[in-house]
């Protein structure tokens, strides 16, 4: 999947992304601008977050990051031609299942949050796009993090649905994983691996 580092590049630059709720007049790279330099302060003043504090980060990314994305979506491209094949209620399990497996696989991101700066890249887009690709880049210690948002406008604003770190989306880094699931234990089996990775990274320690 994809390394610890990329995690923090992700984390740090999508926290800043939904850390206000977005105005639907907004254009979505001004969104993404205006609430960077806030959220990075945010979480480098806060020495909880600083400190590993997994339930303090899980809190501020439900609070500030979950709301502003299409998680629905977000799962439906994850499982591909498979997620027609779940009931509804397994969708929703699914969904609120894979949003936790996120939080909790890059919430520990946070906290190595330190001197990275973030880069925006011209943005072009006609004014009737629906879906669009706002590109920026991290900068940090190491080499330069190309990192893009794929978002659509909904009826209530822009929302981000994948991302894409030095060229690999979010979406396609689990899609096969997810697939295989499947197809060796069905959709209750791909239910039941995503509860108990779940349960596994909530027990888990922090790194620090």
């Amino acid at each position: 999947m994809i390394s610890r580092f990329l995690a923090t590049s992700l984390l740090l630059v999508s926290g800043a992304l939904f850390a206000q709720a977005s105005d639907q007049t907004t254009a979505p790279d001004a969104l993404i601008k205006s609430v960077v330099t806030d959220v990075m302060t945010s979480v480098k003043a806060d020495p909880e977050i600083q400190k590993g504090n997994i339930p303090k980060i899980v809190e501020l990314v439900e609070k500030k990051i979950v709301p502003y994305t299409d998680m629905r979506r977000t799962t439906e491209m994850a499982m591909g031609p498979n997620w027609k094949k779940a009931s509804p209620e397994q969708q929703a399990q699914l969904t609120s299942e894979f949003k936790n497996l996120l939080i909790r696989t890059y919430s520990g991101a946070l906290s190595q949050l330190r001197d990275q700066t973030v880069q925006f890249k011209a943005f072009r887009a006609a004014p009737d796009d629906k879906e669009v690709v706002v590109k920026t880049v991290v900068l940090g210690r190491g080499d330069p993090v190309p990192l893009d948002y794929r978002l659509e406008k909904t009826d209530k604003g822009w929302k981000v649905y994948d991302m894409n770190i030095m060229g690999v989306w979010l979406v396609e880094a689990y899609r096969n994983q997810f697939s295989n699931q499947i197809s060796q234990n069905g959709i209750e089996g791909l239910v039941k691996f995503l509860q108990d990775r779940n349960k596994q990274l909530a027990s888990a320690k922090p790194a620090n």
